[in-house]
């Protein structure tokens, strides 16, 4: 199925940018790189959250059939790695909304959802997907706020405009570590089964958090895949970033050539993605054939000028014009000298290359001359210029370390596989425009027993108007864990360190 257009309409409505101010600083990305190596075990994480953790209820209101209660901690990730976490993101901040009264006293689900990108404070997650998850299966929430956002922006940041490539794992990092904090909160009080969900963003984050959690746990991620790499390099979200600045500050400042890059690695790499070419390649060829000979047709009935002079190689004798899907090359404007198209055409009508002009610079291969028309454009509009270069993104090497970046600190196959993958179900859109799938592991290659199940929508449409299925998915999914959860003690892993002696490591460190 093609990418949806209304993904791409969308998010081309918004005017948020990200990492306008670069990668971030060497120094903290390469410790953000060394830690992943420890929250990436489940074995390693689970010691890093004391289990007598502080928690503080700062707020609690009681209504007719609900509670609410606000609380806040200080994030485990600043205690560990210092400095790394902006001020105003050190406090977790949530919302718990339970029933007043539970069905069973030894059956208290409890759900904790994080936030998708642009998802700031409580209100969305509490009144679409809390409320009535409490009103028709008795499913107490955590709602938590993500690093950077509401209430834990910094003053400096403009809506969701994340500064820096490192703050999108260093929100990660953040939240693995507070739902463990969540998770033994809610041990204590006596809640359980537990669980996390999220939409988008938020669903591969509650697939991050719930791989280092020792013990049976329904995971719910919705809209999401296997790693965030594509969703920033391929995915519409891609057109949001300024990869100029990205490329000049990668080739400025030697530590991230030198060092960085280093230290992080392409997990599905071209062969996988060469595989799923060739696979498709057959049927895709046999399409373009088919769009050739039909433009050939349709240009031939409405200008009889070139149609008896076309030779095999599309080549037009008389004035050097060809085809190729659409339009003849009087409508655009080929600028040799800086390899750019100016678009003359609407929306809705397709773009033509002078293939004649291309293969005379000697310097492109087949497969960069190919590449260019596969490749989907960023814009059609009127206004826009599209520079060819950029789409040769196997020759950029920002575009590759951004990608390495992403695997490495992102990619499921980099951490460990959830304790039980039966209570797993992840739901995705099959026209997802911002988050691909092609030339990316699957859900179920990585994590055997997990059920994924697709949905017939693109990402925004799926968003607005599914939400009923993904809460019945978690509904679904609590009632697997009632089997499951009082039989199964978990991993015998354990926390050594207290609280105190965790805050007196920190105040000796800074």
């Amino acid at each position: 199925m093609p990418p949806s257009k209304l993904d791409s309409l969308y998010r081309r409505m918004l005017i948020t940018r990200f990492f306008e101010k670069g990668w971030g600083k060497p120094e903290n990305l390469r410790r953000v790189f060394q830690f992943r190596k420890i929250i990436s075990s489940r074995e390693s994480c689970f010691k890093l959250v004391p289990r007598d953790y502080p928690v503080e209820i700062t707020k609690k209101e009681i209504y007719a059939e609900s509670t609410l209660i606000e609380g806040k901690f200080i994030t485990p990730l600043e205690l560990h790695l210092p400095g790394v976490v902006p001020k105003a993101s050190q406090q977790a901040h949530f919302q718990l909304l339970i029933p007043n009264k539970w069905k069973s006293e030894k059956h208290k689900p409890v759900c904790i959802h994080l936030a998708g990108t642009g998802d700031h404070f409580f209100w969305r997650r509490r009144n679409f997907i809390a409320k009535p998850l409490l009103k028709d299966a008795n499913i107490g929430s955590i709602i938590l706020e993500n690093p950077f956002y509401g209430l834990r922006k910094p003053d400096d940041q403009t809506r969701s405009n994340l500064h820096n490539v490192s703050d999108i794992f260093v929100m990660g990092g953040c939240l693995i570590l507070e739902c463990l904090v969540l998770f033994h909160w809610c041990e204590r009080n006596g809640f359980g089964p537990l669980g996390v969900t999220g939409l988008s963003m938020g669903g591969h984050m509650a697939s991050l958090a719930a791989t280092n959690w020792p013990k049976p746990l329904v995971l719910v991620p919705c809209l999401s895949w296997s790693t965030a790499s594509a969703v920033f390099t391929t995915g519409v979200m891609s057109q949001s970033i300024n990869w100029d600045m990205l490329e000049t500050q990668y080739f400025s400042d030697g530590q991230f050539r030198e060092r960085l890059s280093k230290m992080v690695t392409v997990i599905d790499d071209a062969f996988s993605a060469g595989q799923s070419f060739i696979k498709n390649f057959n049927q895709s060829l046999h399409e373009l054939k088919e769009d050739i000979s039909d433009t050939r047709n349709i240009q031939e009935l409405k200008n009889n000028t070139c149609g008896d002079k076309y030779d095999a190689q599309g080549n037009c004798s008389r004035d050097g014009s060809s085809i190729f899907l659409s339009k003849s090359l009087k409508n655009t404007k080929l600028n040799t000298d800086n390899l750019t198209i100016d678009l003359k055409d609407s929306v809705s009508q397709k773009v033509l290359i002078d293939t004649g002009v291309a293969s005379s610079k000697g310097s492109s291969s087949t497969l960069t001359n190919l590449m260019k028309f596969i490749l989907p454009m960023s814009a059609q509009n009127k206004s826009d210029r599209i520079d060819i270069t950029k789409t040769n993104w196997w020759e950029r090497e920002a575009l590759q370390f951004m990608r390495g970046m992403m695997d490495e600190c992102t990619h499921l196959k980099n951490f460990s596989v959830p304790f039980d993958t039966s209570l797993i179900i992840a739901v995705c859109a099959k026209d997802d425009a911002y988050v691909p799938r092609e030339g990316c592991s699957s859900l179920e290659d990585i994590w055997p027993g997990a059920e994924v199940r697709y949905l017939d929508a693109g990402h925004v449409s799926a968003y607005v108007l599914h939400q009923k299925l993904f809460r019945s998915c978690i509904i679904e999914a609590f009632d697997r864990a009632k089997k499951v959860c009082g039989n199964d003690a978990g991993e015998d892993l354990k926390c050594d360190m207290t609280y105190q002696q965790l805050l007196k490591q920190y105040n000796n460190h800074i």
